[in-house]
């Protein structure tokens, strides 16, 4: 039986480090167990994709804070890596925020992601995005930091104001939001690799910033290793998961209504015993006699 996720500690520690951490992105149990058992040290709960497997609908704001917190409840429940995730805009003001990390602290997040957006926030690489004033979002980041229980539980602050403001007006936010005491920062949406040297030539030694790749936006795709020599500190490619998910789903149900049998996608299909073996069916059940008054 997996236990609880491991201690949001474990994530700090391993942030000091100078190679970069690849989180993948998850939606559910069932991807976060199998990123686990790929051999990943961290994992990204994606709000984005979240709003695509839950709902089916864009990432435009549409998903609570009561779903991302029970969706994350269930992968801390089910894996012991420490879980990085995405908290929107926190979901309000500065009283909604804090009762979003305190939701997502007891979920079992190691680090809690908060941006600067107006509300409803959109995807940070669709068109269209607003920003909040800086001293708005400083108040946020203040009520999240108080809120949380234990300072192991790390707060990351995003900024998406490249895209409204300009990069120098990006930076000047990054700076205010490093200054409240955050652990770590996130300026979404670089254009270029440029862009990205001069960000982290302005933070890097300071705290750990995070780049973004999502495939098909506006951040050129690097590998962690090429992100990592920059100077980035953590690595993620949110949607990237949902995006493989939804290819894979396209090609099976179109051979299943056009063969109307599974029989030429079987060699790209785990078996039933294969399934319950990634898991941990057998497990579970033999778990399951000590409490079946038979022992």
């Amino acid at each position: 039986m997996t236990s609880k996720a491991t201690h949001p500690a474990n994530l700090a520690q391993r942030l000091t480090q100078q190679k970069a951490l690849l989180a993948p992105g998850v939606y559910d149990a069932f991807s976060a167990l199998i990123a686990e058992q790929a051999g990943f040290e961290a994992l990204y709960l994606s709000g984005a994709s979240i709003a695509y497997t839950r709902l089916g609908r864009s990432d435009i704001g549409l998903t609570t804070a009561t779903e991302v917190a029970q969706t994350l409840a269930h992968i801390t429940d089910r894996i012991r890596v420490p879980v990085i995730v995405d908290a929107d805009t926190g979901f309000g003001n500065a009283l909604n925020t804090q009762r979003t990390v305190r939701d997502f602290e007891r979920a079992g997040a190691a680090m809690i992601q908060i941006e600067d957006q107006t509300f409803p926030k959109r995807c940070g690489h669709l068109d269209g995005k607003g920003v909040v004033p800086v001293s708005e979002m400083q108040g946020k980041l203040k009520a999240a930091l108080d809120a949380r229980h234990s300072s192991n539980t790390l707060i990351l602050a995003r900024t998406d104001a490249l895209a409204v403001e300009g990069l120098e007006a990006a930076l000047e936010r990054a700076e205010a939001y490093l200054a409240c005491g955050v652990d770590a920062l996130f300026i979404e949406a670089l254009r270029t690799p440029e862009q990205m040297d001069q960000a982290c030539a302005q933070f890097a030694q300071r705290i750990p910033l995070l780049a973004n790749m999502v495939e098909g936006g506006q951040t050129p795709i690097q590998s962690a290793h090429e992100l990592g020599e920059r100077g980035f500190r953590i690595v993620i490619f949110p949607g990237g998961t949902a995006r493989a998910v939804a290819h894979t789903l396209q090609g099976y149900y179109g051979s299943l209504h056009a063969h109307q049998t599974t029989t030429p996608w079987r060699d790209q299909m785990l078996n039933f015993d294969d399934l319950n073996q990634v898991i941990g069916t057998p497990e579970l059940l033999a778990h399951g006699k000590q409490y079946d008054g038979k022992s």
